[in-house]
């Protein structure tokens, strides 16, 4: 053991002690959180507007804010941008953290001196938890590798700005700095293909012993590794490689390949991190779901995904959700996001602690009959099936066929990467439209009615969605290809990478 893992260890059985603290009195810590954020929010624009001076209880403040996507929030967020200060929150923000949007193009989104602990401060605990959950600390004496955006950044009325993934580059602790790959030149170039060659010459020949990134991009820096080395599994490479922390996407499709990439299996820590806030992480390795981050200044609120849309949604604190029930999450954050809906959808699976999977995006789903298809129900009816039947999925996506043509029923239209199309692909078809009307009766409902045929699965030529990415100036970085859609956009390109048209 290394001097930095022995220095660690007590510290983080020391988070983990505090983590379990609070995550056992959830209810009253955001109760508490609350008040905080009202008290001090009272001293801003945003609080003015919205009568906080008479805030005492959730149901007055329900009544008082109402939910907003960045659409409803960027009036005041261009205030700041004007040089305001005091606008959501006190002062001026330290950071904008620069994302994608649909009809706003670029959001900014604010990190202020209170917020800033909820994202960095809550990526380590979530790796000190593990090492006290685990006892396995030697990835701290080795290098670890960060696959993240550039942290190059700009200015926007004087608040330094860029993508949330670049300023942590630069709020890396001094005592990690050492460990830490790729280098900051090499995390400044912008073209995906030639940073990752980059990273390989940097990291060839070192003591990796901690990957994190998204899975798709890791996978990419696997093979490539094996590529360039010649060696057959990256453990040849990396012997040492014990944690893979990841975040964003969904493990479970990508697990196989990475597992046989890598050649051994290697711990994994799932962590939900957004710009807007750090929501949850895993907290134990062998239970479901991640641990919501309830002591980490966000109040957070659940709106029924199904009511999302509603003039008048039902809004429920935490002691009111519950298990199995697919909901919107909402935040209000010491940032100054007030009703804030980031987009996401979760699902309870434990309300002792509070632990959530995320089920999807609330504009990631197909609904061109009313099925309301989600994210969720189409990885878990296309894993199942996959694993039963020893099949590797690479990528995927659904889309609807609304108008196939000659008199054909709609369906919908499934655009996998296969590692190796199954042999019976029309037996497989079968299995998963079968195992995605169990996850939805209202698709079973459609199917049976004879207003959907069954589903219709298009395999891709190698490299599809890689190349997909690449034409939309997307590869790399912690972009992602949306799983689901409800039109044709990602549909219609893709046909281009069919490996046969049917």
């Amino acid at each position: 053991m290394g001097y930095k893992s022995k220095l660690i260890s007590p510290i983080a059985k020391q988070i983990a002690k505090q983590i379990n603290r609070w995550s056992a009195d959830a209810v009253n810590t955001q109760n508490k959180i609350f008040k905080r954020l009202i008290k001090i929010g009272n001293q801003t624009a945003f609080g003015s507007d919205h009568d906080f001076q008479n805030i005492k209880t959730y149901e007055d403040f329900k009544k008082r804010v109402p939910l907003r996507d960045y659409e409803g929030l960027k009036p005041y967020v261009d205030r700041i941008k004007n040089g305001e200060a005091n606008v959501l929150w006190k002062k001026k923000p330290k950071y904008f953290a620069k994302t994608s949007g649909t009809t706003s193009g670029v959001k900014y989104i604010p990190l202020t001196k209170a917020s800033i602990p909820n994202h960095f401060g809550t990526a380590r605990n979530a790796v000190f938890n593990y090492v006290a959950q685990t006892g396995k600390a030697d990835f701290l004496d080795g290098k670890m590798i960060f696959l993240s955006g550039s942290p190059e950044l700009t200015e926007t009325a004087g608040i330094p700005t860029g993508r949330l993934s670049g300023i942590s580059n630069h709020l890396v602790p001094t005592w990690l700095k050492s460990n830490q790959l790729p280098s900051y030149p090499t995390n400044c170039i912008e073209e995906w293909e030639e940073k990752l060659e980059r990273i390989i010459d940097e990291t060839l020949g070192q003591d990796m012993r901690m990957i994190s990134g998204i899975p798709p991009w890791v996978q990419m820096y696997y093979e490539r590794l094996l590529e360039r080395t010649g060696k057959k599994h990256i453990k040849d490479i990396f012997p040492n490689f014990s944690l893979f922390v990841y975040g964003g996407v969904n493990y479970e499709p990508y697990r196989k390949s990475l597992e046989n990439l890598v050649g051994k299996k290697v711990d994994s820590l799932e962590t939900y991190p957004a710009s807007e806030g750090f929501i949850a992480f895993q907290d134990q390795q062998d239970n479901k779901g991640l641990l919501l981050n309830t002591n980490s200044g966000i109040f957070f609120e659940f709106v029924p995904a199904d009511e999302i849309f509603n003039a008048e949604p039902t809004r429920l604190s935490l002691a009111e959700v519950k298990t199995g029930v697919n909901y919107a999450i909402i935040i209000n954050n010491n940032a100054g996001l007030w009703g804030y809906n980031i987009g996401d959808t979760v699902e309870f699976v434990s309300l002792n602690p509070y632990r959530i999977i995320v089920s999807g995006r609330i504009k990631h789903f197909i609904s061109a009959f009313g099925e309301h298809v989600i994210g969720k129900e189409v990885e878990q009816a296309l894993l199942s099936v996959a694993n039963e039947e020893q099949i590797k999925i690479i990528e995927f996506t659904v889309a609807p066929q609304v108008n196939p043509g000659n008199g054909e029923t709609p369906f919908h239209e499934w655009f996998i990467e296969f590692d190796g199309v199954p042999k019976e692909l029309e037996n497989f078809e079968l299995k998963v439209d079968k195992a995605l009307e169990l996850q939805n009766i209202y698709y079973q409902d459609l199917i049976a009615g004879k207003i959907l045929q069954r589903l219709k699965i298009r395999p891709l030529q190698k490299d599809a969605f890689r190349n997909y990415m690449k034409t939309q100036g997307k590869l790399g970085g912690q972009n992602k290809v949306p799983r689901l859609s409800n039109d044709r956009k990602i549909a219609d390109l893709l046909s281009k990478y069919l490996l046969s048209k049917s």
